[in-house]
């Protein structure tokens, strides 16, 4: 299987090159750094340890992963998502890519929840962010999921199929709503998430950051409400 890996990248500097440099060799045709508007050396970086820079200067996590996927060859047939700040373990990358090579799953979620977490790396508002949206995908959607991690894999078709158009916050949400309106093939595996090697994160390190993290995903779980009923 071709496989394509993708990074958003936001002023990591300090951990770009040490998340491309720990990868596996072998599992990755190509490697995209989708470099957010960055004010430091994050694209000189990721060049510098071999990744393939695309720049998007419009913030949003969502609108850095779509800034990659145009850029993609049409010969990739499968998409991992991994943060830049080292929190996502490289040697989880196999259970992540398993079930879609086996024919079992069409989109694969890394989730902390049934893995393992230093302490630290996730925080109370993180948890109980999770359980809410999860909570509210049972309510309203009859599947339970157990995490909204970022660290994931799907075939290209499927990936394609959901149609993606959130360019921030409810990125990973809208990923999982539509995937199961759409019948895709779901597969949770237990990843180890880390505390960020470097940097500071633009989610949970700030109060404002976590707010409107939270928001956002209300209401692309109100909007995806909406749009399927």
């Amino acid at each position: 299987m071709r496989v394509a890996l993708i990074i958003p990248a936001l002023n990591e500097e300090d951990s770009i090159a040490r998340t491309i440099r720990s990868l596996p060799a072998g599992v990755f045709t190509q490697v995209i750094v989708a470099d957010n508007g960055s004010a430091d050396r994050t694209t000189e970086r990721a060049e510098a340890a071999g990744a393939t820079v695309v720049r998007e200067p419009r913030r949003g996590y969502g609108a850095a992963c779509l800034a990659a996927l145009a850029a993609l060859p049409d010969s990739i047939e499968a998409v991992v998502f991994m943060d830049a700040d080292g929190s996502d373990d490289p040697a989880d990358l196999p259970l992540l890519l398993a079930p879609l090579e086996r024919d079992e799953a069409d989109l694969v979620l890394g989730s902390r929840e049934l893995g393992e977490a230093e302490p630290g790396a996730l925080t109370p508002q993180q948890r109980a962010g999770n359980r809410l949206a999860s909570f509210l995908l049972r309510w309203l959607w009859g599947y339970r999921f157990t995490d909204l991690g970022p660290y994931r894999a799907i075939r290209r078709t499927s990936l394609e199929s959901l149609a993606m158009r959130d360019t921030n916050y409810g990125w990973t949400i809208e990923m999982q709503i539509k995937a199961v309106r759409r019948g895709v093939r779901i597969r949770e595996v237990g990843v180890r998430c880390r505390r960020r090697r470097a940097g500071r994160s633009k989610v949970s390190g700030s109060l404002w950051g976590g707010l409107a993290a939270g928001a956002k995903i209300l209401w692309t779980v109100a909007r995806q409400s909406w749009a399927s009923s």
